[in-house]
């Protein structure tokens, strides 16, 4: 089986101890593609590291996270153009996006930022990776204002309504899914049949976010399995079916086909 893993942070702290084993076990299942994104200019040195270490497999986002959104807001935007000028080939603008759920009084600097990224991925026709938290109706404002043919992507880590989830994918983006449909609490999985296999693309978030019954633990990208049976289970596919689909779904969002 190919499988994708369209969100992990591989190049965080807590996988210094262990980094290398735990790439190589992911892609000892199957796992040949592992699509990065960036959070601020502190961990672009990280990414490319890892990217060196892992060419075949490892491919990089640039971008600045809503949640590290501050007064240097314009300083981390030209450090995100900077990114992109370098010898390093770049497959996303992620994660952008809107975060409210600690603090909702930077909302116009947040939305600020988020356009601004959104029209960087125009310029150089890129996807975009969203994140979103508390704040749908204001990620969806700003996406439907740069609405057009040529805008794409995928609404990371879903964990919204059917009514949300067809609204996002009216606008041309995927639906991320991970640990979060293997929640006991996580509702998405009520209604994900709705939604055709053809919209969904696999992630991790890790080490965030790991699938029951390893909630709790630090997450990793061999942890998929947990998601792709899950799936498998909402679907009635088989677990090669929703591998072969999500993965061509990834692709296509990536342009790596």
């Amino acid at each position: 089986m190919e499988i994708v893993d369209t969100h992990s942070h591989l190049y965080l702290e807590s996988f210094d101890d262990d980094r290398d084993e735990v790439i190589r076990n992911a892609i000892n299942l199957g796992v040949n593609h592992f699509f990065i994104p960036a959070i601020d200019s502190r961990y672009y040195c990280r990414m490319i590291e890892l990217k060196k270490s892992f060419p075949k497999n490892i491919y990089l986002m640039a971008g600045l996270h809503p949640c590290y959104v501050n007064e240097k807001y314009k300083q981390e935007l030209k450090h995100v153009e900077d990114f992109l000028k370098s010898d390093n080939n770049f497959y996303a603008i992620g994660e952008i996006g809107i975060d409210l759920y600690r603090d909702n009084k930077n909302l116009d600097i947040q939305e600020k930022v988020f356009d601004y990224q959104i029209n960087i991925a125009k310029e150089n026709n890129l996807p975009i990776v969203i994140h979103c938290r508390d704040a749908f109706d204001e990620v969806y404002r700003v996406l439907k204002s740069n609405f057009n043919n040529d805008l794409n992507g995928i609404f990371h880590c879903f964990t919204g309504t059917l009514d949300q989830a067809q609204k996002i994918i009216d606008l041309n983006f995927k639906i991320g899914i991970g640990g979060v449909v293997t929640f006991k609490n996580g509702k998405i999985d009520k209604f994900l049949k709705e939604i055709p296999i053809k919209n969904i693309v696999l992630e991790t978030d890790s080490p965030y976010l790991s699938p029951t019954p390893l909630r709790g633990k630090r997450n990793e990208s061999y942890n998929l399995i947990y998601i792709i049976n899950k799936l498998s289970e909402i679907y009635g596919l088989s677990t090669k079916e929703i591998c072969k689909q999500t993965t061509f779904n990834a692709k296509q969002v990536f342009k790596i086909l």
